[in-house]
């Protein structure tokens, strides 16, 4: 049964009504996406030239959602997450064991509750479901990505009855993601914004330090045009979280 959110209030009056997947969109550039379009060209070519490979099938579901992060509208991104999606659920009921297609499923469906409102709430059960089952099976996949993103989703969606949104869950997988792969400077990152939602000044402090002393060997390590995107938007992230955590701190 799907719970439904709230009506709106009043204007006068009102906050406007909480979606069951309050999923942010992407902050990636929009300068990268003809690299993602490449990327998504060549996963097709290699799956459909043999659609019984696992690791081509697995890639083009990983390729969906990276080119559905720079989607210009609800139109586009609903269309490349659904061939995510099928791609990754059939691959997910002829090889159940391996762990990508739990994952850039789950992915792919978090794209497609961007674009929703009453659908959204089964989504994000499916969504959390594969994430579950990817952090079980490979949680170091994708630099702790399965952590990392069940942090994302109990941290930024509505909690009970509307959604599955935990705080206590939201620090649990957040820290887990940096124990498991703390050379990864998003896992920071993620606690860092999350530190400063919760103003949570003593923790933020720890996380700005480490990802400090972090950033120059990650940037020694991450290389090359495959991580270019990801290094501008790490960069932006970084800048406007030290901006916010001086304001912050400030007011002890």
């Amino acid at each position: 049964m799907l719970i439904l959110p709230a009506l709106p209030l009043p204007a006068s009056s009102a906050q406007p009504p909480k979606k069951p997947a309050e999923i942010p969109m992407s902050t990636l550039s929009a300068r990268f996406s003809d690299a993602a379009q490449i990327q998504l060209i060549n996963a097709r070519k290699k799956f459909h030239a043999d659609t019984n490979n696992v690791a081509a099938a697995w890639a083009l579901g990983q390729a969906c959602f990276w080119r559905g992060e720079f989607a210009t509208d609800d139109e586009e991104r609903t269309a490349l997450a659904n061939e995510g999606i099928a791609i990754c659920r059939a691959l997910t009921i002829r090889a159940p064991t391996v762990p990508e297609g739990h994952y850039y499923l789950a992915m792919n469906l978090g794209q497609l509750a961007r674009t929703k409102w009453l659908e959204a709430l089964g989504i994000v059960k499916e969504l959390e479901r594969g994430l579950k089952l990817a952090c079980g099976m490979s949680p170091r996949l994708d630099h702790a990505g399965p952590d990392r993103c069940l942090g994302q989703l109990y941290r930024d969606a509505p909690g009970w009855p509307i959604s599955v949104g935990s705080k206590s869950k939201a620090r649990t997988h957040l820290l887990r993601a940096v124990e498991l792969a703390p050379e990864f400077p998003e896992n920071h990152l993620e606690l860092i914004e999350t530190w400063l939602m919760w103003k949570e000044r003593k923790n933020l402090q720890r996380d700005l330090d480490a990802l400090a002393a972090l950033l120059p060997k990650a940037r020694q390590q991450l290389t090359g045009e495959a991580w270019a995107a990801h290094w501008d938007d790490w960069e932006r992230r970084w800048q406007a979280a030290q901006s916010r955590s001086a304001e912050l701190l400030k007011k002890k």
